[in-house]
């Protein structure tokens, strides 16, 4: 787990960072400045289940994947939770009223709302298959940058990189449990429902995954990044970081 502590940690809320599927809490780290100078408080960039360092859950479900961030967390904090893709689903499912966590806001970036049968059938064939090994960490890293979708905007030898990163005799590997695919859809009406707190659905202008329309279908605050793709936090940390300024 990625950790900074800054400003006035005991009466400030703890901004927690999601990563989605396929990444770690590494792909965060870029943010460190920025939070320096804008957020003032602790921040927590943890793995999720099965990824980066986080243990594998026995099956996945977005539930599952909340309780095991909630159970690393101190008593006495309090959230705002920034998730991307998978990390707003589990953010709104750390929301949920009957959860027990104190959050006070979500903002969702990159969900994606809508899943074809085609899309669940592949993330499902995806999530049966073998561990795959690479002679090399090159091939690794680039098989990690695709399934994490950050190909094009981070380099195979980036540090960042290197948690999403495993080497077993001479192999290498992907870090993530690939059942973790096999998640399923989210029902992000009945998330919604499930929460009393302020949530912000966001997305990239050019995000192919998402439209504002399947988002507005929501009755939620939506919120468009001009220019920007799913993996918007990646592309400008200032223009997303400026969704939480209302909950500073």
């Amino acid at each position: 787990m990625v950790e900074k502590t800054g400003g006035d940690a005991g009466r400030r809320p703890v901004l927690l960072l999601l990563h989605g599927m396929g990444a770690t809490g590494d792909v965060w780290l870029s943010w460190a400045p920025y939070l320096e100078q804008h957020w003032p408080g602790r921040w927590l960039a943890p793995d999720l289940a099965g990824h980066g360092w986080a243990s594998p859950l026995p099956s996945y479900s977005f539930a599952g994947f909340a309780q095991q961030i909630a159970q690393a967390l101190a008593p006495d904090d309090r959230l705002v939770v920034l998730g991307h893709s998978l990390g707003g689903v589990v953010g709104l499912a750390l929301a949920a009223r009957d959860a027990g966590t104190p959050v006070d806001a979500v903002v969702g970036l990159g969900i994606k709302a809508l899943w074809s049968p085609a899309e669940l059938t592949r993330a499902a064939e995806v999530a049966a298959r073998p561990v795959s090994w690479f002679a090399s960490r090159t091939e690794a890293a680039r098989r990690y940058l695709r399934v994490s979708g950050l190909a094009g905007l981070v380099s195979p030898d980036h540090p960042v990189v290197d948690a999403g990163l495993r080497q077993v005799d001479g192999r290498w590997r992907l870090a993530m449990d690939p059942t973790a695919f096999a998640v399923g859809e989210p029902d992000l009406a009945a998330l919604l429902a499930a929460t009393d707190v302020p949530v912000v659905l966001a997305r990239g202008e050019n995000d192919p995954m998402v439209t504002d329309e399947q988002l507005k279908e929501y009755g939620v605050p939506v919120a468009t990044l001009p220019g920007l793709g799913h993996n918007a936090h990646v592309e400008d940390p200032s223009a997303v970081l400026a969704l939480l300024d209302p909950y500073r």
